[in-house]
């Protein structure tokens, strides 16, 4: 089984001509993208607050959110971006792959436009 990465760029919502381009590994079980704080900080993102998140070892870690553009396969987004610690991973979740309209194509393991977003 491998893995699915994404490339993306990651834009300033205040100030579109600061963005960062990354590849993120795919993680359909993160609801949230998570960035390095260290790049976040460098592109200008502010903090929203702080929420609490459950590890995939059951434990229970808060992070800063704050909020970014995010383009990826040529559509564009706002979403959802969590300042990750050193230790944690850097991963493009579920609420932008929704957002953007991607999903994970189970045969090629790359990403792809959905047919149609569900309505209800």
């Amino acid at each position: 089984m491998g893995y699915t990465t994404g490339r993306v760029k990651l834009y300033n919502p205040r100030d579109p001509s600061r963005y960062l381009e990354l590849e993120l590994l795919v993680d359909t079980g993160s609801t949230y993208t998570w960035v390095k704080r260290s790049r976040l900080k460098e592109l200008g993102v502010e903090s929203m607050g702080r929420r609490r998140f459950k590890t995939i070892e059951n434990r229970v870690i808060e992070r800063e959110i704050g909020e970014c553009v995010i383009e990826c396969l040529n559509r564009r987004a706002t979403t959802i971006v969590v300042f990750a610690e050193e230790t944690d991973n850097e991963v493009l979740g579920l609420h932008a792959l929704e957002g953007l309209g991607l999903e994970v194509d189970p045969i090629t393991r790359q990403l792809r436009e959905v047919e149609a977003i569900l309505a209800i």
